[in-house]
């Protein structure tokens, strides 16, 4: 089966940061750069001319010659198939708002953490072969594709203070694709880009919920060493 390969348009104004991004999603498996706009006018004429069209636009709400959101919008009305993710310095609530009014599939916040920025595309990725692999859904899949495993709410809906779904889900993801021997909170949280820390936390809670459980394993000196292992 031929691995999808999907194609990013980058819309920045400052090409210094406009290369950094260029340079995180060429990092990631199976996404590559097809083209760079610095403009509203440019980006509209890119979008016009391109054979495909991107798959995903990484959009900047600060575009010098476009008012506000006025270009997210034009993009969404005439290439609604396209999905967006903000990466902006803005911050104001109202602004989050309306780009999710308008159906981005993310928001990140400048200075861009390459390892968030590689969260969302795996999750991009997961939602798209979910579309192309099902006529129908569950729940708990829609809840997965949202990014809220749907196995992990409570009876209201809702997760622990300081479970945030997305984390979550790419803990989930870790752990399922682990070696049978288990893994540390340092080993989780390294390939999270999260600290040891917060990984842990995420661990003690999927052990509270009974999806994975916790081994001891006693070294030569020091304290024993917590490792988990799916149940």
């Amino acid at each position: 089966m031929t691995k999808m390969l999907y194609n990013v348009l980058i819309v920045e104004d400052d090409f210094r940061i406009a290369n950094i991004n260029k340079q995180f999603v060429e990092n990631v498996d199976g996404f590559q750069v097809a083209g760079i706009t610095n403009t509203g006018k440019d980006t509209l004429t890119f979008l016009e001319e391109a054979s495909p069209l991107p798959n995903l636009i990484l959009l900047d709400v600060y575009i010098p010659d476009v008012e506000g959101l006025e270009l997210m919008w034009d993009i969404r009305k005439k290439y609604f198939n396209i999905d967006i993710i903000m990466v902006t310095a803005a911050q104001e609530v109202e602004t989050i708002e309306q780009t999710f009014r308008g159906g981005i599939f993310d928001y990140l916040i400048k200075p861009v953490d390459f390892n968030r920025l590689k969260q969302a595309f795996e999750r991009y990725v997961e939602k798209q072969e979910r579309f192309r692999n099902k006529q129908e859904m569950t729940q708990e899949e829609l809840d997965r594709v949202r990014g809220i495993p749907a196995s992990e709410v409570d009876d209201d809906g809702n997760l622990p203070k300081g479970i945030e779904p997305l984390t979550l889900e790419r803990v989930v993801s870790v752990v399922q694709q682990s070696e049978k021997d288990g893994f540390t909170a340092v080993e989780v949280g390294r390939q999270i880009g999260a600290s040891r820390s917060t990984a842990r936390r995420y661990l003690e809670y999927l052990v509270s919920t009974k999806q994975i459980k916790v081994e001891l394993t006693y070294g030569d000196v020091g304290r024993p060493e917590r490792r988990y292992v799916i149940t």
